[in-house]
């Protein structure tokens, strides 16, 4: 059997989707050591795995994409962040692999270093994706605004011009990257989207319809979403609501987005719903709940979704994929990152709503949960092709392959 080492940057929404997956390899006899930042570290070793916190100076590096003016201002922002990160970032993973001596490592997307390192090391390695892939596609709307797909002569016009915008601002983040490159004996990339097609396999949790089809990189596996979340017992009112559930969910990773929270919650008011409010990296003290209506930091999403109508949620991979698994329709507010593209997705394959956050307001978003409830079948389209796309199973047979 192998040593693996699975390496996550300090967010729950990359932390959480390849758990699953180790827990696969783990079953299968594999050794399994993670690391992931100190705020999911007992919940992930709850579930079972070995696991050790990552250099606590990572997370103290702020990601401060939510206070761009604009989505290029934003991508500068995460991708500075990155950077920063990938001083402290570099020296960690070369001390976990001196210290754990992996088969193989199977590394987060958003960890730069730690990919480069692998890729020096002569150690087998891998790549995760737990939102859209970026790379250019024909027939696919260019990554970032959340716009529709679009065909014939203005459609390829306009996905040639924003792709070409998209190639520059990759290129221009790159020098920081390739520098650390070189010092390793890489050479460096010539496109922002050869990190993408870098390591030999890289693990997509998404599936379509809810991905455009296309023709993928050759190293993408589309595996369906990473579905765990921290063991929580369902709160014992649950089982005496007998209305149906509206789930409102903000961002566990703060970005400013209580508005939703506080739009959903007078939105519903009136409405013949339960409305559960999760603020996550809100302060919940910051809400009025309705007579309707309760608001807490976190409660588990699972027995609630077993039970829901409709979810609205910021339009994170993890909140929107989990929704649509168990068959719930979507509205997403998108604030940004993926989220516009997530949005739009969730609307092009009839799985829910989407609604701008410029627009955010009660008269709206009631309208749009009302659309969003009729589009049920839709999402449980969605949540059969999940299903299909092997899940943690397909995951750990193509990373045992690397292995063999």
């Amino acid at each position: 059997m192998a040593r693996i080492l699975l390496y996550t940057s300090p967010a729950s929404g990359h932390t959480f989707p390849p758990v699953p997956t180790a827990l696969e390899l783990a079953s299968r006899g594999h050794e399994v050591a993670v690391r992931t930042g100190s705020d999911d570290l007992e919940s992930v070793r709850r579930s079972g795995l070995r696991a050790e916190a990552v250099d606590p100076r990572i997370a103290a590096i702020e990601v401060d994409d939510w206070r761009a003016s604009n989505p290029l201002s934003a991508t500068r922002r995460l991708f500075s962040a990155f950077a920063r990160r990938a001083e402290f970032e570099l020296p960690d993973f070369q001390a976990a692999i001196a210290a754990e001596r992996p088969d193989l490592a199977w590394i987060d997307i958003n960890c730069i270093a730690a990919s480069a390192a692998a890729e020096a090391s002569g150690v087998s390695w891998a790549h995760y994706l737990p939102y859209p892939h970026p790379v250019p596609a024909v027939g696919v709307p260019p990554h970032g605004p959340g716009l529709a797909p679009a065909s014939g002569p203005l459609g390829r016009l306009r996905d040639g011009g924003l792709n070409a915008v998209n190639r520059a601002a990759f290129r221009s983040l790159l020098p920081p990257f390739n520098k650390m490159r070189r010092s390793l004996g890489l050479p460096a990339f010539r496109s922002g989207y050869d990190y993408y097609l870098s390591a030999p396999i890289l693990i997509q949790f998404s599936a379509e319809p809810f991905e455009y089809s296309r023709r993928w990189p050759a190293n993408v596996r589309l595996v369906g979403p990473g579905l765990w979340d921290p063991e929580g017992e369902a709160p014992g009112w649950l089982a005496a609501e007998e209305r149906p559930i509206v789930l409102l969910s903000a961002s566990t990773e703060y970005q400013d987005d209580g508005a939703l929270i506080a739009a959903g919650l007078e939105a519903l008011a009136g409405e013949d719903y339960a409305v559960i409010a999760t603020t996550a990296a809100n302060d919940p003290a910051a809400f009025v709940p309705t007579p309707n209506s309760r608001v807490e930091r976190f409660i588990p999403h699972r027995p609630i979704l077993s039970r829901a109508a409709a979810v609205v949620c910021h339009g994170g991979m993890g909140t929107t994929q989990k929704a649509l698994a168990a068959g719930v329709p979507v509205c997403v507010v998108p604030f940004l990152r993926d989220q516009f593209e997530i949005a739009r997705r969730v609307r092009v394959c009839r799985a829910g709503e989407g609604l701008p956050a410029k627009r955010l307001g009660a008269e709206p978003l009631r309208a749009a949960v009302r659309k969003t409830i009729a589009q049920r079948p839709g999402a449980e389209r969605v949540a059969a092709a999940f299903s299909a796309a092997g899940g943690p199973k397909r995951a750990a047979d193509e990373l045992e392959g690397l292995l063999a």
